[in-house]
């Protein structure tokens, strides 16, 4: 089950990431997170410790390890380095696990003028390639808009692409642009959750706008989900509504993307 979340900054996509690992792993599965948000904050969704997170740096800012297997000096946009550079032992050595759950924080792949790979890229991308053809567990990656981690040949192992989507017009404008991309990869499977949704005013707004994405559900908007952002705490910790709306959306994922 390999599962791609994305949406427009601050719509929630971290929170149904963190809260959707969560919730697998209560029922037995083994869980891999990707964080892939340059503005990593799955960690905090997912419930993990600050001390927990201590010496846990990005994976691109990682300049020995790039170097290593690239064979190139971070942050260069030409010369010779290797293209299909060792990743297999990445998630497991560089993970950190909490409450059955493994996360990856891969951070920020820059992008050189003219579409350039530069080492972090080569090598990012090719863990998240690795990660989707080749681990046999739930992976559940937490995309940045611009779906830059993504290529067209690891998109056909994507089982599902979740656009999060809150009720407003930019939410909905960016979670367009996020399906053409998606398309314009190969990805077959696109799917939609609304989130902050208030009234069935909301909910209509949401799948009106999106009326060619099928829509998996929607989590309501509450207060303890900002009361837990303040503790520190995940989510899925301190709400009861959110694990019933939660389950009715994986639910319906399974039925629609794994039947």
């Amino acid at each position: 089950m390999k599962i791609a979340i994305a949406g427009k900054g601050g719509v929630g996509k971290t929170t149904l990431s963190g809260v959707m690992a969560r919730y697998l792993a209560d029922e037995g599965y083994t869980v891999l997170t990707i964080d892939a948000d340059p503005d990593a904050n799955l960690a905090s969704a997912l419930g993990f410790p600050a001390e927990l997170l201590k010496g846990v740096t990005p994976l691109a800012e990682m300049t020995p390890l790039v170097e290593e297997r690239t064979g190139a000096k971070k942050g260069t946009f030409s010369g010779v380095f290797r293209l299909n550079p060792k990743v297999d032992d990445i998630p497991d050595t560089y993970s950190v696990t909490h409450h059955g759950v493994k996360l990856l924080i891969v951070g920020n792949i820059p992008q050189a003028e003219g579409g350039c790979f530069c080492p972090e890229n080569v090598l990012l991308k090719g863990l998240l390639h690795h990660i989707l053809v080749k681990r046999d567990e739930v992976v559940i990656i937490d995309m940045e808009a611009g779906l830059e981690h993504l290529t067209r040949g690891s998109t056909k192992y994507v089982d599902a692409f979740i656009i999060v989507v809150e009720p407003g017009q930019r939410s909905i404008a960016t979670a367009h642009q996020i399906l053409r991309l998606a398309r314009d990869l190969g990805v077959q499977k696109v799917y939609g959750v609304g989130n902050k949704v208030t009234s069935p005013e909301d909910r209509a707004l949401i799948e009106t706008g999106l009326n060619e994405l099928l829509f998996l559900g929607h989590l309501s908007f509450n207060q303890q989900v900002i009361e837990a952002d303040k503790q520190g705490m995940s989510p899925y910790d301190l709400n009861g509504t959110i694990k019933k709306e939660l389950k009715t959306i994986i639910d319906r994922l399974r039925g629609e993307a794994f039947a």
